[in-house]
């Protein structure tokens, strides 16, 4: 039982030590000081206009060491799939499309969880193309872990699925 013990101490001081460069940097702390100002952060740097550049240092600042951004959804030739990516990846994957296209991810909806260091937010969003626009293109929800350190929120996993006609979000995550 020692043995375990001291192995997760091990661990978790080397997880400390790489984020330690990280965490202390004050252009960004002030955003991920609560749930609400991380999540916040989060939605409010991948939204932009057409042509917007997004703020991907921040975006960087708000990921866990490791962390994992998960979409899932269904394909056309309707099997479902799941994708893993790290935010480095997402960055490669959308930021032309983004600058392309506009996109803006709104939270309709929270049920916030928390025990201890750990959290882990149900969030309904709704994204448009521009934030003119009055109807969005797309709702879903994600599924957001994150970890605090004893100075940050560090969002950990970001799990999301897309709202389908055969999969409509329930009325309990939706905004009374």
């Amino acid at each position: 039982m020692y043995r375990i013990f001291i192995f997760f101490t091990l661990l978790m001081l080397a997880a400390g030590s790489l984020w330690a460069q990280e965490k202390n940097d004050p252009k960004y702390l002030e955003k991920v000081q609560t749930i609400e100002s991380t999540i916040t952060a989060l939605y409010a740097v991948i939204s932009g206009e057409k042509g917007d550049n997004r703020d991907w240092e921040l975006f960087r600042f708000l990921f866990a060491s490791e962390a994992k951004l998960i979409p899932t959804g269904k394909a056309a030739s309707g099997v479902s799939s799941v994708r893993y990516m790290t935010p480095e990846a997402y960055i490669t994957a959308s930021e032309q499309w983004l600058l392309d296209n506009g996109f803006f991810e709104k939270e309709i909806f929270r049920i916030e969880e928390r025990f201890g260091n750990i959290a882990h937010v149900f969030s309904t969003y709704a994204s448009y193309y521009s934030e003119t626009d009055e109807t969005p293109f797309m709702r879903g929800i994600n599924s957001i872990q994150l970890f605090h350190d004893g100075d940050r929120w560090w969002v950990v996993n970001i799990y999301w699925t897309p709202e389908t006609p055969e999969t409509p979000i329930p009325k309990r995550y939706l905004p009374n």
